[in-house]
């Protein structure tokens, strides 16, 4: 399955993140080409280098889904620091509505129904279509979820990070999509290269490849400045991999 569904828009099932992304014509450049290649989810945060990876989207494009970020910092979930984050992404973006905005963190000094009563304020004015999670456990989601639809959740998830699986499985059996961020880090050992090897594939595509098999909800967001990385992230989509194959990694 090449795609899954976030909200009401059909997205390609590997996204691109741009957590080193700077504004340079070049980014910009490197952008639009990522999604002509087929990338059909950006993912950003208000603090990603400075501000500059959200202008760098919003200098870039028009009609791909941006998912960005506000609340990473302890006190930053406060409802009015919130909402100027998330005028300024807007503004940053250059648009009037944001296709997926993630509460960064839950803030240790406000409780979580504050924090989400501004994302749903924002989400009933039209400014943001759907709300996400990330870094959050079941009961959160579920706590979340009283407050205002989740659509999709963000953890740190890969061949070696496995502290989400029940998040992972809570996700799909929910409609929730999973975005796995660091989806290649620590990924390796000789079963990968061998599995890599009979496919005619790189590691790095086999670790998607078995993030993809994993769950049918699953997104992955790997980061990279490279079109050919890009490239080669997507022909994961391809890669069908075996019983035996997704057992010997999993």
């Amino acid at each position: 399955m090449r795609t899954l569904r976030l909200g009401h828009t059909e997205v390609a099932r590997i996204g691109l993140g741009t957590n080193r992304l700077r504004n340079t014509p070049e980014n910009v450049r490197f952008v639009q080409e990522a999604v002509a290649a087929g990338v059909g989810l950006i993912d950003t945060a208000h603090s990603y280098t400075g501000g500059e990876s959200e202008a760098t989207i919003g200098a870039a494009l028009d009609g791909v889904v941006v998912a960005t970020k506000g609340g990473y910092n302890r006190g930053e979930g406060r409802p009015e620091v919130l909402r100027a984050q998330i005028e300024e992404s807007l503004r940053r973006l250059r648009t009037d509505s944001i296709g997926l905005y993630y509460l960064h963190r839950v803030d240790p000094e406000t409780p979580l129904e504050e924090s989400l009563g501004v994302l749903e304020k924002f989400r009933d004015a039209g400014k943001i279509r759907h709300v996400g999670l990330s870094q959050v456990g079941i009961a959160e989601i579920e706590r979340a979820r009283r407050v205002v639809p989740v659509a999709a959740v963000q953890n740190q998830y890969n061949l070696s990070a496995r502290e989400s699986e029940g998040v992972v499985d809570y996700c799909a059996g929910e409609g929730i999509v999973f975005v796995p961020y660091f989806p290649l880090r620590g990924a390796g050992g000789p079963a990968l290269d061998e599995i890599a090897e009979r496919h005619g594939a790189t590691p790095t595509q086999i670790a998607l490849a078995w993030l993809l098999r994993r769950s049918p909800a699953m997104l992955p967001i790997p980061g990279t400045l490279s079109l050919e990385h890009v490239k080669e992230n997507l022909a994961a989509l391809e890669i069908e991999l075996g019983d035996d194959e997704f057992e010997a990694l999993r």
